[in-house]
């Protein structure tokens, strides 16, 4: 059973950065960042694959950086130039799935850490 902890989150002011992170039990090929706003649904920010290919949602592009330190066994998201839309529970996702089809997709995924907020500020 894969356990994940995420950790970093806080409150920021707009334009500020964060870096989560997210320590695994165990190394697995897929993981990924998701993001829950109040009143929203689930969605993914960014997911990568063992080989080092990425995925980023369109509202994260050029602002957010996935990284896996695979010797630790946990993922990285730096969040630049936050924005108040940015604001949500974020979650740490492993997925034991060995394609990279839907790397954004929640159905991909098995296990789920229990989150840590952000708030941004404007």
């Amino acid at each position: 059973q894969m356990q994940l902890m995420e950790s970093g989150g806080g409150s920021v002011q707009a334009g500020e950065s964060l870096r989560l992170s997210c320590a695994a039990s165990h190394s697995t090929d897929r993981m990924g960042w998701f993001r829950q706003a109040p009143g929203k649904e689930r969605e993914g920010v960014a997911a990568i694959y063992s080989d080092n290919r990425i995925a980023y949602a369109d509202s994260v592009k050029g602002r957010f950086t996935v990284s896996k330190d695979n010797a630790k066994s946990t993922l990285y998201l730096q969040m630049n130039s936050l924005k108040p839309e940015d604001t949500a529970m974020y979650y740490c996702a492993a997925s034991t799935a060995l394609d990279w089809i839907l790397p954004l997709s929640l159905n991909k995924y098995n296990f789920w850490g229990q989150g840590t907020q952000v708030t941004v500020s404007s």
